[in-house]
């Protein structure tokens, strides 16, 4: 039996669209876009006439790469799968061999794309690039070329937008030169998930929270992305990436925005974004000596049955990349404005750890006089995976006659557990967002080169260091440099402390 669709889903008018995948038979979409757009057929969200059409440089019919997605998609969305509704969707699926030359002469397949989305001109067109970012400009400037461009168009650009400053404009010219910006979507699909979501409505539709989310009662807040893989296969991208590009500048960044924000005026497609924007500009630089306080690069070495960095399988031997980049990092940064005055705000991502989650952690200061013993401060979690949800950590007695005695409990919300249905992938609903027109979750040019301009001072700093990473065991906690970072105020990071 089906899980029946939420309210928004049943609310939307979906209308006929043409989705072009551009890398649409890679990892990202066979992982993620895939199976979001799956569910989204069956929850009623895509019209009847709506196609995704595939782009990749391999000779693949339309029958190939419904063979080559029914066997590496289906088993990724095992949950109430409806044979009919499967059928539905892999009749949706074109497959065009495209390829971005680099001398700027149009592909033969761009002449194929053509015939096939010719006709549908009033239909959104949206064209997805899955692909690395210096595909983008040329993307965009052939698919003009080949008269493919409409008012209707979109363009979803993945993240990384460039790896620095200076790039990620370049990028933006290019694309910009193409579309306008209220064409553009950025992606970051961590501002799609639903705990992201429900911090928003935590904070500015709940009376109680609000007039204590600012310095007078927050002691600090943590920011963390951990994984428990490596990087096997893919040393040749991560080696030009590394953890601070990669996840910082995007991913913690935008969650770092969302706490911070000061209440937008209205929940629309700008105020929203104009709020995250001050939050960048109001980060204190961090440069200099001041990298060597604040900031932590590590890079995992042999761990119990786990290869290092440099000993992962992969198809080409370590370079010089290899030794400096970063598979780990935690930052100290601080938000110079009134309602953030001292507050430090702790990032930490990377790889080979101890578990995998995403989590922020709001850590509240104590209370100014306790009477009872053994009290700790409160604390609010919002688990952005692998269980979305938030837990407001109070402190109780515990049952029983005689001596009080407290112990920190959690009132917790599970989203799944809570309002009974699946909790749909990020992708899911920033897709919807995209055919539907709506931007408020995807970052604005200004954003994306605030945000390195933020970053790039501390990657000059490593870059002019010279020195490499510290190392950490594989399955380890990251390197003793980031516990230290919280540990010379008496902090520690969440999983550190006592329960």
């Amino acid at each position: 039996m089906n899980p029946s669709p939420s309210p928004a889903a049943q609310r939307a008018t979906p209308h006929d669209a043409d989705l072009v995948v551009f890398g649409g038979t890679g990892d990202l979409s066979m992982r993620k876009l895939l199976p979001a757009l799956y569910h989204c057929d069956r929850d009623g969200r895509l019209a009847p006439q709506t196609r995704i059409i595939a782009l990749s440089r391999g000779g693949l019919t339309d029958d190939d790469l419904r063979g080559k997605v029914d066997a590496e998609v289906r088993s990724a969305v095992p949950e109430g799968d409806d044979p009919e509704v499967w059928r539905r969707f892999l009749a949706r699926l074109r497959h065009v061999p495209v390829d971005v030359r680099d001398d700027g002469d149009l592909h033969e397949g761009w002449r194929d794309l053509a015939a096939l989305l010719g006709g549908n001109e009033d239909r959104d067109r949206i064209f997805y690039l899955a692909s690395p970012p210096m595909t983008f400009g040329p993307f965009c400037r052939q698919a003009q070329q080949a008269g493919l461009v409409t008012p209707r168009s979109r363009v979803v650009l993945e993240k990384p937008l460039g790896r620095d400053l200076a790039s990620a404009r370049q990028i933006n010219d290019e694309v910009g030169a193409i579309f306008a910006e209220s064409q553009i979507y950025r992606i970051d699909h961590y501002l799609g998930k639903e705990t992201v979501q429900n911090l928003l409505v935590l904070r500015f539709a709940n009376a109680f929270l609000e007039p204590i989310w600012n310095s007078l009662w927050i002691d600090h807040v943590q920011i963390s992305v951990t994984e428990t893989v490596g990087t096997p296969g893919r040393r040749g991208y991560y080696d030009q990436a590394g953890a601070l590009r990669d996840m910082v500048q995007n991913h913690l960044l935008q969650l770092l925005c969302l706490v911070a924000m000061e209440p937008p005026a209205r929940n629309d497609r700008e105020s929203i974004r104009d709020e995250k924007l001050k939050v960048l500009q109001s980060l204190r630089p961090i440069s200099g000596s001041e990298a060597d306080r604040f900031t932590v690069r590590g890079q995992y070495a042999e761990g119990p049955g786990m290869p290092g960095y440099l000993d992962e399988p992969d198809r080409s031997p370590p370079t010089d990349a290899s030794y400096r980049v970063e598979t780990f990092t935690a930052i100290r940064a601080e938000v110079k404005n009134w309602r953030w005055a001292g507050v430090p705000f702790y990032l930490r991502t990377g790889k080979r750890l101890p578990s995998r989650r995403s989590e922020i952690v709001v850590q509240f200061k104590d209370v100014p006089h306790s009477i009872f013993p053994g009290g700790s401060p409160n604390r609010l979690v919002l688990r952005l995976q692998p269980s979305e949800g938030i837990d407001l950590h109070i402190m109780a007695k515990e049952p029983g006659a005689g001596e009080v005695t407290l112990r920190p409990v959690p009132l917790g919300l599970s989203f799944a557990r809570t309002f009974g249905t699946r909790v749909p992938d990020a992708y899911e609903r920033l897709l919807m967002d995209v055919m539907g027109g709506n931007p408020t979750l995807f970052m604005r040019r200004d954003e994306v080169e605030a945000a390195w301009r933020w970053i790039d001072p501390i990657l000059a700093t490593w870059d002019s260091a010279g020195t490499p990473p510290e190392p950490y065991p594989a399955g380890s906690a990251g390197p003793p440099s980031a516990h230290e970072l919280l540990g010379r105020s008496g902090r520690a990071w969440h999983e550190e402390e006592p329960a």
